[in-house]
């Protein structure tokens, strides 16, 4: 099977893997033209390092999502991670409800940074990029946490939120990537799998 395109766009030769699970990112590659070939979210132990910072954590999460992932000839593998960093404190995916309102009471009414790093894969080589987006949170009431968290938005969600849902109506201001934030950075996205050999659309 080639990879697929939108439209009437020429196919590549191509087989493009998506290794997340991330309805987001399945979504963001079709903004590039691009539907995935076959869907295969790695298994691996997402356990921070003592005293590891989230750059770093980010960056090696993803790195091992590739390596668990099996490349053969004419395969691109496409792996990500997002994570939100308070100062040097990871917020990842938090593990139930009570989490989340711990996550979101220590975002509130503060900036943080969103980073996502990217990995593309191909028998023979690995590229990885990492994006810092910075995002402010307004000062949330009780009742706006509280009204969010009864959504089970929160799940599954880096920082126990997701701004391109109803928390989006938390967040006042942004500098970097939205599609980052939201989980996969298009233009570092297109230059990897572009040098890969995937063709991209582009306007």
């Amino acid at each position: 099977m080639t990879c697929r395109r939108v439209g009437s766009i020429t196919a590549s030769s191509k087989r493009l893997i998506l290794g997340s699970g991330s309805p987001r990112r399945h979504e963001l590659l079709g903004v590039l033209g691009l539907v995935p070939d076959a869907v295969r979210p790695p298994d691996i132990d997402e356990t921070p390092l003592k005293g590891e910072v989230p750059r770093a954590y980010c960056t090696r999460i993803t790195r091992a999502k590739a390596a668990a992932m099996d490349a053969g000839p004419g395969d691109v593998v496409l792996c990500a991670d997002t994570t939100v960093a308070l100062g040097r404190r990871i917020l990842g995916k938090p593990a139930d409800v009570a989490e989340a309102r711990k996550f979101l009471d220590l975002l509130s009414g503060r900036r943080h940074a969103v980073i996502t790093a990217v990995a593309v894969k191909t028998a023979d080589r690995t590229w990885v990029r990492d994006v810092v987006s910075k995002v402010k949170m307004k000062r949330l009431s009780d009742r706006e946490r509280d009204a969010y968290l009864a959504t089970g938005d929160w799940q599954g969600k880096a920082g126990g939120y997701g701004i391109q849902g109803p928390a989006g109506a938390f967040i006042p201001w942004i500098s970097g990537s939205y599609p980052a934030i939201m989980g996969l950075p298009l233009a570092e996205t297109a230059q990897l799998l572009q040098a890969a050999g995937v063709q991209v659309w582009t306007p």
